[in-house]
């Protein structure tokens, strides 16, 4: 019996796995890193203590901002800082963290976009 628990929580695992659409690796159109949240494709692109996150559609092409909301939690050992984010621009949502964010610190984004729906995903 354990063993029957043991298999089917490991398929029901490896399912969720496989159904989470994510771009981890790919390059959005700005340099940064591709994410799918919230109906739309996030790109993440940081310089100093800028976030900038980057709407685009399912092509990677800019798609309108209007109505979106989000905010950021960095965590960089054991720093953590939670970032909003503004409209900046007609298709990128922006903020400001309070020194330069380090290389390989993890970017949490939660974004809601015009229609109500949100999502969280990490970078």
């Amino acid at each position: 019996m354990k063993k029957i628990l043991i298999l089917a929580f490991a398929i029901l695992w490896a399912g969720a796995a496989a159904a989470q659409h994510t771009h981890g690796s790919t390059k959005g159109p700005n340099g940064g890193i591709v994410q799918d949240v919230a109906g739309v494709h996030a790109e993440l692109v940081v310089v100093g203590s800028t976030v900038t996150i980057n709407i685009l559609d399912e092509n990677n092409k800019p798609t309108p901002a209007k109505g979106f909301s989000g905010s950021v939690l960095i965590v960089s050992g054991g720093a953590r800082e939670t970032v909003s984010l503004a409209a900046a621009g007609e298709t990128s949502l922006k903020g400001e963290a309070k020194a330069d964010i380090p290389t390989g610190a993890t970017v949490t984004l939660v974004l809601k976009n015009a229609a109500g729906k949100s999502g969280q995903v990490k970078f």
